[in-house]
């Protein structure tokens, strides 16, 4: 999408696809002067693969990098949210002469006990009465066999909510799956993962690099205000929850514009 400078998108899950990214992603393209190449990450989306192939971090990093010789760019910028946050800072690792611009927008918790408190509070909100009710409403409500499309619809919005600050904005999220089998891949081959003493301890090269981070994600602030100081980054905080190019789109857009090279 675009044209100028070449940006790696790297999308969420593990395990799903880069649609849900879409349509707010490409206004980063859309103003000129960029261009976002976007994937499915094997194991979700269109990159399906066999159930005995691994879809383990390691494949995931390897992967980005044959895109990269593949590409022919000696250094990318990778522009990674969620899930993606996280596989762009294991590719710093695994790859630090490769990359020149790093942007990580809700990222993944930089440590297992960060992402252990993000699942009690995910699972916290998603108990709330509001939540609980409407999916009751739903299931009694007869629209399963009325409006099958409509009630899926549903169904996933309420699926996500606790993502949300405002459980309304899920309807403005574009509908996703995660492949449970690659998702569940990742983490156990992450194991009792923490990335903050391995960027401390390593050589990294002069990198500009942005983190956005909502006030109300479930993934707790904490890790991006940690990442941010070890990398010397930019943090934008954002009054959102997890999906800030949904929930606050302008504001999304005007942060990762504003850092991202263009012509």
């Amino acid at each position: 999408m675009g044209s100028g400078p070449l940006v790696v998108v790297l999308h969420g899950g593990p395990g799903a696809h880069h649609d849900y990214l879409l349509p707010q992603y490409d206004r980063l393209a859309t103003g000129g002067g960029r261009e976002l190449f976007y994937y499915d990450q094997r194991g979700g989306g269109q990159s399906p693969v066999p159930r005995e192939t691994p879809v383990g971090w390691r494949e995931h990093v390897a992967d980005l990098d044959a895109i990269r010789v593949s590409l022919g760019i000696e250094r990318l910028t990778l522009c990674g949210y969620s899930w993606g946050g996280l596989l762009a800072l294991l590719y710093l690792l695994e790859h630090p002469e490769r990359v020149e611009r790093l942007a990580l927008v809700s990222p993944a918790s930089p440590t297992v006990a960060y992402r252990r408190q993000f699942e009690e509070e995910f699972a916290r909100r998603m108990a709330a009465p509001e939540i609980v009710g409407a999916r009751g409403e739903l299931r009694a409500s007869g629209l399963r066999e009325k409006d099958p499309a409509a009630y899926q619809r549903r169904a996933f919005e309420l699926s996500v909510a606790g993502y949300f600050r405002d459980v309304r904005d899920a309807k403005n999220l574009t509908a996703f799956r995660v492949n449970a089998r690659t998702q569940q891949a990742v983490w156990d081959s992450l194991g009792e993962y923490d990335l903050r003493d391995q960027l401390r301890r390593r050589p990294l090269p002069a990198l500009r690099s942005l983190v956005v981070h909502g006030t109300f994600d479930p993934i707790p602030i904490a890790g991006s205000r940690e990442l941010a100081q070890i990398l010397g980054a930019e943090l934008v905080e954002l009054p959102v929850g997890h999906c800030p190019h949904v929930e606050a789109t302008d504001d999304f857009v005007r942060a990762v514009d504003a850092f991202l090279p263009k012509q």
